[in-house]
């Protein structure tokens, strides 16, 4: 699904608030949406208690908002085709949820950016050596599988947490940079990079919140447009 461009357009007779906002990128604030808002249990229960009705919420939030544009890349919308029933998605729907890969070739990114990431991952490096060596001197002590069930779940944490470790993640946070849009994210290396690199986000759990105030906006820009000005001469 590839999202065309707008033109920048005034307001013509006879068209609403709404509409001149769909055609007008400059008045629209851009969003980004991680898998996990939908997929992660512990914030898509607002909008669903399965992945599809979370996104079925979500698609028919969405389509009544005119003030602002979602996006997802589309290798974090593959990842989400696993999880949802596609047969149960209103395909006029998902127009609202535009598909865009970051321009990998032209977008910047600060140096400091590289650095930052080869420090964290030496740190984790040392850390789940440490934790390896941990668990060799608990070998007399303990049985072989409690001693691997325990180094399997602390040495995720010690590498995983609060890292971007998949080019899935990188592909939200170029996006986000590139659009200069708000990411929404569950996935805590994420938020933390954002806020590294400037990239404003959001709150999961606050997305529908989020969704049902930009919908009173939509609503109070369209009547405020329709309502005819007073003639004081």
């Amino acid at each position: 699904m590839k999202h065309s461009e707008k033109s920048s357009e005034a307001l013509v007779p006879g068209e609403s608030h709404g509409s001149s906002l769909k055609r007008n990128p400059r008045k629209l604030k851009k969003v980004v949406l991680d898998t996990s808002l939908f997929v992660n249990p512990d914030v898509r229960m607002s909008l669903g208690p399965t992945p599809t009705e979370a996104l079925e919420t979500f698609l028919f939030l969405a389509s009544q908002i005119h003030i602002l544009e979602f996006y997802m890349p589309p290798s974090i919308f593959e990842e989400l085709l696993h999880f949802v029933d596609r047969d149960k998605i209103p395909g006029d729907l998902l127009v609202v949820l535009h598909q865009k890969p970051p321009k990998k070739h032209e977008l910047k990114t600060p140096a400091f950016l590289l650095y930052e990431l080869i420090e964290d991952i030496r740190e984790r490096i040392n850390k789940g050596l440490r934790l390896a060596e941990k668990a060799v001197r608990n070998a007399e002590y303990k049985k072989a599988d409690e001693i691997v069930q325990d180094l399997r779940k602390k040495y995720r944490e010690a590498l995983r947490e609060g890292i971007i470790d998949s080019k899935e993640d990188v592909d939200l946070l170029l996006l986000a940079m590139e659009l200069d849009a708000m990411l929404i994210t569950a996935d805590q290396g994420l938020v933390k990079w954002a806020e590294k690199l400037g990239v404003q986000w959001l709150f999961p759990e606050k997305f529908k919140d989020y969704l049902l105030g930009a919908i009173k906006r939509t609503e109070l820009l369209s009547k405020k447009t329709r309502t005819p000005k007073k003639n004081l001469s």
